[in-house]
């Protein structure tokens, strides 16, 4: 948890969260008329959200809380991902550096929450996924044709995430990229959305791709080729964006995984996610 950062959240069982580095209080003890995280999306974009130490309940620590997905899976609203945005991946996987966002959808159905677990899909399906460490972005407004300047004022807040793929159904063809990063269980949310409280500068964050406690991948957010606030202008230009949107940001790499795996997404001033990974279905 970082400092000067409000963060929304789910328990395990469903109750809405607001919390800070100290701990976390009941969403409805700070805002009685806000009934779920999705509700509360909107007021995160115009920096409306209370302190936690206002409210009426006992912050409790984070370590005490058994968290679920900060958004069920059926509120979620559209979810991007973005390849091939850091120059250092491209080369590694022997791309060129695209000129525009090189983006893809998931399906609402490959996401699980914090802790995963990460289902390998059957032998004959993918016999070779890899996990990488995302910062994902989170809508909180309706919004279509931004410029980059306007993106601070609809983006609800941050999230890390991590993103799987089965790189040898997308090798045997580029056009197979949805079906490669749709299986259950593809995409893990992090335990929070953070908020900060002023807009982020993204000059400098890192984020790492851990498998077993190695980092496979790291690399730093302004070696990104577009940054998040780029990306959400580019696709709200495709498509309206709407609160409960979410674009992944790219990976600074990725590495095979198997069962009996633990894997991590950390991202410097947002937080971190883990997951296991489990025998194929």
């Amino acid at each position: 948890m970082s400092p000067n950062t409000t963060y929304l959240a789910r328990s395990v069982d469903g109750r809405p969260l607001l919390g800070d580095e100290t701990g976390f209080v009941p969403l409805a003890a700070a805002v009685p008329e806000l009934e779920s995280v999705e509700a509360a999306l909107p007021a995160a974009a115009a920096g409306e959200l209370p302190d936690p130490a206002a409210a009426t309940a006992r912050r409790v620590p984070s370590e005490e809380i058994a968290f679920g997905p900060p958004i069920p899976r059926s509120s979620l609203g559209k979810l991007w991902g973005i390849g091939l945005n850091y120059e250092e991946h491209a080369g590694d996987l022997n791309e060129e550096r695209p000129e525009e966002p090189a983006s893809f959808m998931k399906p609402r159905t490959a996401v699980a929450g914090p802790g995963g677990p990460i289902r390998l899909p059957p032998e004959e399906r993918t016999g070779r996924v890899t996990a990488e460490a995302e910062l994902a972005v989170v809508l909180g407004r309706n919004c279509s044709d931004l410029e980059e300047g306007e993106v601070d004022d609809v983006v609800a807040g941050y999230l890390p995430v991590i993103d799987m793929t089965a790189e040898d159904v997308l090798e045997r063809n580029p056009r197979f990229l949805t079906r490669a990063k749709s299986f259950d269980s593809f995409l893990v949310l992090g335990p929070a959305i953070a908020v900060p409280d002023s807009p982020p500068e993204f000059g400098d964050r890192e984020v790492r791709t851990i498998i077993n406690g190695e980092a496979i991948a790291e690399n730093r957010t302004r070696n990104m080729l577009f940054s998040p606030r780029e990306l959400v202008a580019f696709h709200s230009g495709v498509m309206t964006l709407e609160p409960g949107d979410v674009i992944s940001t790219g990976t600074p790499g990725a590495g095979v995984i198997s069962p009996g795996d633990h894997v991590r997404t950390e991202v410097d001033g947002i937080g971190s996610v883990v997951a296991d990974v489990v025998g194929r279905r």
